[in-house]
């Protein structure tokens, strides 16, 4: 009988995938030696800096850069006008305008011109001579403020055909997702519990700013290097924004010091495009720290409204939320996935989310790690702990009784196939953090996180040299140590020791268009495409040796890394090696070679359950975190240290995203708290040891059954602190970040 994949992934045995070797890149990155954005240098270089609107939302009426251009060392002044038109409904020009402001800025920070000179020192001086004259306009930085009567209005006519008539003209889209009877469901609760949640905006706090490397020959022919998680995803855009054929640039990506979705859009890059094609010398642009904070895109603040029945036994009847996310300036909020992802966990007859995508003055947001789930997460997760401690049940409990399962119809539309939230869930409840005491002023909370996952383009070609050596050329920015599992992979399907295979990240001419790395897509999505690139050179391989032993091919295979005769009429053979079949490999047919282009369906979704412990100090509100657990379905583990950094990672930045981070504006518009002295992330000692437990559900759709796990880890622990702050502090906490004054407050208040 035949075993389904289903199956042979359950027996599969693997003798690399799942070790844990040294990074390949490792060495360079601690000894200084790796190239990051901003070691990028090329020969006669000028510096870029852009000068940006101090207010939150003014009218352009002019502007005068005719004193900037007079300065000695100034090679190049650029504005809108510099640029061709593009209009609106193009599918750039909201990127296009927050690069480069036209009739309106639209956020402080925001782009409006831009100088190249000789020195940093020159370009700056050049800046303060720019002449503009604003139109201050009023505005708006509250995402329920904005959807008020008689808000600052920042497009007109802007809105989807989803948006009602009548509604706030700062509403883009409205998305709805579910099944079933809400009223119904509700009616059969035994106790209905309707909340309202806010988050607030906050950074991915990437180390390494925003940087990139322009040059452009008389030709038209251009080259980039620059930090980004996506080279492809910039080409395509800057070329056109700059009206080139995409052929005519080349985007080399750097090593990235940090991205977390934040580095999967464009900012500066057509920008230093713009001033090389004017000024005819490279121009290298990196971003301050004041620049990343106040220009770049963090996650949206949201406000959201719940509303949950449950029975005494603590079947969950009915759930609805709506949610409200701003995305900055710019329609394209993540409340999109954020409807889908709410009650993703759960297998229920009667859901059902409405979404509202919402615009303000503040800058356009970007992806940051699961975007959208963490703010829907929390308001659900926490209205579902608060309604199972209300009946007096266990919140584990709960959740397993209500857990989505293979064959569940999601909350968003599909039929999940075999899913691991179960599994997260039962692992949880017998690990021993679960039943550990807790001490006075002490909470425990847990939470449950869903992420999709998916495919995306991807092209792979794996080079076989005449040494025997391998080499990996894929088109996906290494941000989670993807060289090493693609290495990895390849050598496990090879047969050959991990050391025998490089991976490198090819420039956008060496292979086909690649998907950004997001999405948690790379490790699926590239390692079955470097799977199948090495499948495809063992079948040359086995072609070639068939040919040299006179033997029909199917009398060879593949096994150990070597072609072996099979079958009765295949004749007595010793084995060959790949290194040996590469050494005559120009006697054969010439260089072998793998490759493999797809745009694969199969993802698994993933999901996780997070549990932690936290100790409120009463006379202050401050928050310890004593103990953390990550209970998460990894599919397979292919480098299972990584694994476990991306969990830690997740837990460690939704810590500060739940007690500390946030985006302060004052009643200017203006953000308060543009640096990491203001802006407060999470440092070595505001955190303890991040447990993990590594679950392997096999994903169906991949070889070797991997889940992506980057972006899960960031859903759970939102709700996982609030429900551990709430219990710890006596009374419910709706509001993020839980920072002291809060914390306080709601103690003094309750």
């Amino acid at each position: 009988m035949a075993l389904d994949n289903k199956q042979v992934l359950d027996t599969q045995q693997f003798k690399i995938v799942g070790t844990r070797p040294l990074r390949p890149d490792g060495i360079d990155k601690v000894t200084g030696k790796a190239r990051f954005g901003a070691d990028i240098t090329a020969p006669g270089m000028l510096i870029g800096k852009v000068l940006r609107s101090p207010h939150a939302h003014a009218r352009i009426k002019s502007i005068d850069t005719s004193a900037a251009e007079a300065i000695e060392g100034v090679h190049a002044v650029v504005t809108r006008a510099d640029f061709a038109n593009i209009e609106p409904g193009d599918d750039v020009f909201d990127i296009f305008d927050n690069c480069m402001a036209g009739e309106k800025a639209l956020y402080d920070g925001h782009a409006v011109a831009a100088v190249a000179a000789s020195s940093g020192h020159i370009a700056k001086k050049a800046l303060k001579a720019i002449k503009i004259d604003y139109e201050v306009l009023d505005h708006v930085t509250d995402v329920d403020k904005a959807i008020d009567d008689g808000a600052p209005v920042l497009h007109e006519g802007r809105a989807d055909e989803s948006v009602p008539e009548g509604a706030s003209p700062n509403i883009m889209a409205r998305y709805e997702f579910g099944h079933g009877d809400i009223d119904a469901g509700l009616s059969e609760a035994d106790e209905v519990i309707e909340r309202s949640y806010r988050t607030e905006a906050t950074h991915q706090g990437y180390i390494e700013p925003h940087a990139c490397l322009a040059q452009m020959s008389q030709d038209g022919q251009a080259d980039l290097w620059c930090c980004t998680q996506g080279h492809y995803m910039v080409r395509n855009t800057c070329a056109a924004i700059m009206g080139l054929d995409q052929g005519q640039l080349r985007v080399t990506a750097s090593e990235i010091g940090g991205g977390f979705g934040g580095k999967t859009a464009v900012f500066l890059e057509p920008v230093a495009l713009m001033l090389a094609r004017k000024s005819s010398r490279p121009v290298k642009m990196v971003m301050t720290r004041s620049e990343v904070l106040r220009a770049t895109g963090p996650t949206a603040s949201s406000s959201v409204d719940i509303r949950i029945g449950m029975t005494k036994d603590g079947r969950i009847t009915a759930g609805f939320a709506e949610l409200r996310y701003q995305g900055g300036a710019y329609p394209g909020s993540p409340v999109e996935m954020g409807s889908m992802s709410a009650f993703a966990p759960y297998d229920l007859e009667n859901v059902k989310t409405v979404g509202w995508d919402i615009v303000s003055n503040r800058p356009k947001q970007a992806a940051y790690r699961a975007p959208g789930a963490p703010m829907a997460a929390f308001a659900v997760e926490s209205a579902i702990d608060e309604l199972a401690k209300g009946l007096g049940l266990d919140p584990l409990e709960v959740r397993l009784k209500n857990a989505a399962r293979e064959g569940t119809k999601a909350s968003y539309g599909p039929t999940y196939p075999a899913i691991g939230l179960e599994a997260t869930l039962r692992t949880a409840k017998d690990h021993p953090h679960w039943t550990a005491p807790l001490g006075p002023n002490q909470g425990r909370g847990v939470a449950c996180g869903f992420w999709f996952n998916f495919g995306g383009d991807t092209c792979v070609t794996l080079n076989i040299t005449p040494d025997g050596t391998v080499t990996v050329s894929e088109g996906n920015p290494d941000i989670g140590g993807s060289r090493a599992s693609m290495s990895m992979m390849a050598a496990e399907e090879l047969g050959i020791p991990y050391n025998k295979v490089r991976t490198i990240v090819a420039d956008t001419g060496s292979l086909g268009q690649n998907e950004v790395t997001d999405g948690s897509r790379v490790t699926f999505a590239v390692g079955l495409a470097t799977i199948e690139a090495a499948r495809a050179a063992k079948r040359e391989m086995c072609r070639r040796v068939a040919k040299l032993w006179d033997i029909d091919e199917d009398a060879v295979e593949w096994r150990d890394g070597a072609v072996h005769p099979t079958g009765h009429n295949a004749g007595s053979h010793d084995p060959m090696t790949l290194a040996e079949i590469a050494a005559i490999a120009s006697n054969t047919g010439g260089p072998i070679a793998g490759h493999h282009e797809a745009n694969p369906e199969g993802a698994g979704v993933s999901f996780a359950t997070h549990m932690v412990d936290t100790e409120v100090d009463p006379e202050t509100g401050a928050v310890k975190i004593l103990r953390y657990t990550v209970f998460q379905d990894a599919g397979k583990a292919v480098h299972p240290a990584y694994v476990e950094g991306q969990f830690q990672g997740g837990a460690t930045q939704g810590i500060g995203w739940a007690l500390n981070e946030e985006y302060i504006y004052g009643e200017d518009g203006t953000l308060q708290n543009a640096g990491f002295l203001d802006y407060r992330i999470p440092v070595a000692s505001d955190l303890p040891m991040i447990d993990t437990v590594i679950l392997e559900i096999p994903n169906p759709g991949h070889p070797y059954g991997v889940r992506g796990v980057g972006e899960t880890s960031i859903v759970p622990p939102l709700a996982a602190i609030a429900n551990a702050v709430s219990a710890a502090a006596g009374v419910r906490m709706t509001d993020l970040p839980m920072s002291p004054p809060k914390v306080l407050k709601a103690m003094h208040d309750k």
